[in-house]
């Protein structure tokens, strides 16, 4: 590991005049940072710790019924609490399926966010890789890609965005909030991460320095909150990232869907939005055909970017899946398998 300043700020203001510094990097639970260190995949000469920052461990009820939640927050203390469980039903969900429970109780809202993708190839400094050195290449192309993107690859990358917590989010229309050297900004989660293009070393809308603070989601979210579900379907029913996972919430009313919200992950280098399936979803009744149609409308652009072909079609029936989960209705308690598509009764935590 190289060697590296330590700074430890006592302000939000501090920690972004410190970060202005090139060759910075902002530390909290330090869950996926250090691991990218040790390996020498990512080699910062200066980190800010933000641990110990006032202000961005609440998590705060708004007036319209949402909720304000800062970036220290950790994943178990959000995924735990009374508010999320009964208005956000489908986040509590997702971080709960995600990484194991000793690192839920580090893991930061702030860094799931920014945590970068798992692509083997990315994590191996022998490897061409355009997000690690831009214009090198890239092996994955090559290589062993079948969990890789099917939406919203280029040439230059196929590595997908490993967050569960991000995929409720972004259907539910959250905004993050950033701090800069010019002051406070928002940006909609829907546009926060970054598809590869030919720049995929860029992965977010953060200029540098800049600090995420707080995650918000909005009360109108609320109406979604009695069908809502995530669904994520890994390859061992352990601590695995998705193969491919989705996140669905209905509002139904008179046994139509009144609206509805669609989300997929797994499948590229951020939460894939699905608007053409939420479109054709509002107005009809909650069925199998209804939710196929969806599904299809939902992968319509996507195309292999290696041997992956199959995460298609299973993206596919993991829509309709979590679209059939949402309409039953959100349990009561969140499932003894959080996330999977094999929990079939209710169980675990309140």
């Amino acid at each position: 590991m190289n060697p590296f300043d330590y700074i430890r700020p006592a302000t939000i203001s501090e920690a972004v005049a410190a970060a202005a510094v090139p060759g910075s990097a902002y530390l909290a639970a330090g869950t996926n940072l250090v691991d990218l260190m040790k390996g020498g995949i990512v080699r910062p000469t200066r980190l800010i710790d933000v641990s110990g920052l006032p202000g961005l461990d609440q998590i705060e009820p708004l007036p319209d019924g949402g909720l304000r939640i800062g970036a220290r927050v950790r994943n178990s203390d959000l995924a735990y609490t009374p508010l999320v469980n009964q208005r956000f039903p489908a986040v509590a969900e997702a971080l709960l399926s995600g990484a194991s429970a000793q690192l839920r109780n580090a893991a930061t809202v702030g860094g799931n966010l920014l945590q970068r993708t798992r692509c083997a190839y990315f994590y191996d400094a022998a490897s061409a890789c355009n997000k690690r050195a831009p214009g090198a290449g890239c092996d994955a192309h090559r290589g062993e890609n079948r969990l890789h993107a099917v939406l919203g690859w280029s040439e230059s990358c196929i590595a997908t965005h490993p967050s569960d917590f991000c995929v409720p989010l972004t259907a539910l229309d959250a905004v993050v909030e950033i701090e800069g050297s010019t002051g406070r900004r928002e940006v909609a989660l829907e546009d926060f991460h970054q598809l590869p293009g030919a720049t995929p070393e860029r992965e977010s809308a953060l200029a540098p320095g800049e600090l995420i603070v707080a995650v918000r989601l909005p009360g109108a979210a609320t109406r979604f909150a009695a069908h809502a579900r995530y669904i994520k379907l890994r390859e061992r029913t352990s601590y695995a990232f998705a193969v491919v996972s989705a996140a669905a919430c209905l509002r139904i009313e008179n046994g139509i869907i009144a609206e509805a919200r669609l989300a997929l992950g797994g499948v590229a280098a951020k939460p894939w939005r699905a608007k053409e399936a939420e479109a054709l979803l509002a107005g009809v009744r909650p069925d199998r055909d209804s939710y196929r149609r969806a599904a299809e409308a939902a992968l319509a652009e996507a195309r292999p970017s290696g041997e992956n072909a199959f995460k298609i079609e299973l993206a596919r029936r993991i829509v309709v899946r979590a679209l059939k989960s949402a309409a039953a209705g959100t349990p009561e308690r969140v499932a003894a398998l959080p996330g999977s598509p094999f929990a079939t009764h209710a169980g675990g935590a309140s």
